[in-house]
């Protein structure tokens, strides 16, 4: 009974969606690409997908880049795969394109209505299914179940807060948790709590966010972005900055003398589709700011560069001598603080971190990262750290530490799953039994 209320609210909304996906492809127009895929409605020809057909969910930018480690292995492991990668959002899709290119096929996950995911799986026929962290959806476990297609959550994360909500629609929640063929998730509270909503098979290997390579390309860009700028200025990163945030940097960053003369402050918002309102706040307070995407010259008298380019985020931070990583200031929940520890550029973290769990305290705990208090506590702190090169390289060397002692999820991962997703049956030789 919960199951049909709830697919009934969505066949209700159903006739507005079309309208929601073009409004937001004003600002982000990979949105308004093959929307008829949203309802379980694909083109063809249909793309030659072989019999090995093993679908990833990455919901967002994040999940796309935390699968790497996973897609590798499963390309390189699985001879023959056609890795089917799925998205729900626009910054996620064109990620996996230029990440993966035509190594995988792509397409966007159809709501969740029976009929679309009932198309969905006509149409691509999968062996399997892993979800990468959260994305969990009532009607898609169901169907799969119906279907007989194993139905994993790998890279589990579940915060107190999240399984609270779970935990209140346990009508709802406790049958799509119990049809889970089985979760990987990143640590023992994350598995804990996911067993107490309902989850079988559930074991840790940690989170395959600490096993993405910053490649030496993303590196090499990074100095290249340092030279632009200035080699030697001082140089900090506000990254993945959320709505609300920008104006509580630029509060702090006001008054003379908070940041050492001639610093440079980069801002990177979270979401492309805000790039123009950052932009517009810059020149509203009369900041001297240049555009990353734009050819003009960085000088001494900018003060702020806006990164508004996508998929760039590693170069950003091999870019700057101290990072911080958004949505922590206002009770958003912080965003992975793992890629700027990874690059190893001393870390600040906001007071508001609840969907990172635990590892953000592991990481506070080990001199990897600070967490600071408000915008100009941030500011400050900034600041003290630009002037101490000491400080900076004893902290980037505990992050260099806490990082190596992290990885390994995917090797772990993989020695879990590989045992558990179905393999194409073996081919006799001609004249054979």
């Amino acid at each position: 009974m919960a199951r049909t209320l709830y697919t009934l609210l969505w066949c209700f909304a159903l006739p507005f969606l079309p309208l929601r996906l073009w409004w937001r492809g004003r600002r982000e127009p990979g949105y308004r690409e093959r929307i008829g895929e949203r309802f379980g409605r694909y083109r063809d020809p249909a793309p030659p997908l072989g019999s090995d057909v093993v679908w990833i969910h990455a919901v967002s930018l994040g999940e796309t880049r935390a699968a790497a480690p996973l897609i590798e292995r499963l390309l390189h492991e699985r001879p023959g795969v056609t890795l089917l990668l799925t998205h729900m959002t626009a910054t996620g899709r064109a990620a996996g394109r230029e990440l993966y290119g035509d190594r995988v096929v792509q397409a966007w996950l159809p709501y969740d209505v029976p009929f679309a995911i009932r198309a969905f799986l006509r149409r691509f026929r999968p062996r399997a299914g892993l979800l990468v962290e959260t994305e969990l959806w009532p009607n898609l476990a169901a169907c799969c179940h119906d279907a007989g297609v194993p139905l994993y959550l790998v890279n589990a994360r579940l915060s107190a807060r999240s399984a609270a909500g779970y935990a209140r629609i346990g009508p709802l929640s406790r049958p799509l948790f119990a049809s889970l063929a089985g979760v990987a998730a990143q640590t023992d509270d994350d598995a804990a709590r996911l067993r107490a909503l309902g989850a079988r098979e559930v074991t840790v290997v940690g989170n395959l966010k600490f096993d993405v390579d910053i490649a030496a390309p993303a590196r090499a860009a990074g100095r290249a972005l340092r030279d632009r700028v200035g080699a030697e200025r001082p140089v900090w990163i506000a990254a993945s900055t959320r709505d609300g945030e920008e104006a509580l940097l630029l509060d702090a960053l006001a008054p003379p003398g908070v940041l050492p003369e001639g610093a440079l402050t980069i801002v990177v918002p979270r979401h492309p589709q805000r790039f123009d309102a950052v932009a517009a706040l810059l020149e509203a307070r009369n900041v001297a700011y240049v555009r990353k995407s734009g050819d003009a010259p960085v000088t001494p008298s900018t003060r702020v560069l806006l990164g508004d380019t996508m998929g760039e985020m590693p170069a950003y931070y091999a870019a700057a001598d101290v990072a911080f990583v958004g949505g922590s200031l206002l009770p958003l929940g912080g965003q992975n603080l793992i890629e700027a520890i990874a690059v190893g550029v001393p870390t600040l973290i906001g007071p508001h971190t609840y969907t990172l769990g635990g590892g953000c305290a592991r990481a506070i705990d080990a001199g990897a990262a600070q967490r600071v208090g408000d915008a100009h506590a941030l500011v400050a702190q900034a600041g003290a750290l630009l002037r101490d090169g000491e400080a900076r390289r004893a902290m980037a060397e505990r992050a260099a530490a806490f990082h190596a002692a992290h990885r390994g999820a995917a090797d772990r991962l993989w020695a879990w799953l590989s045992a558990r997703v179905p393999k194409p049956a073996a081919v006799s030789p001609s004249g054979a039994d």
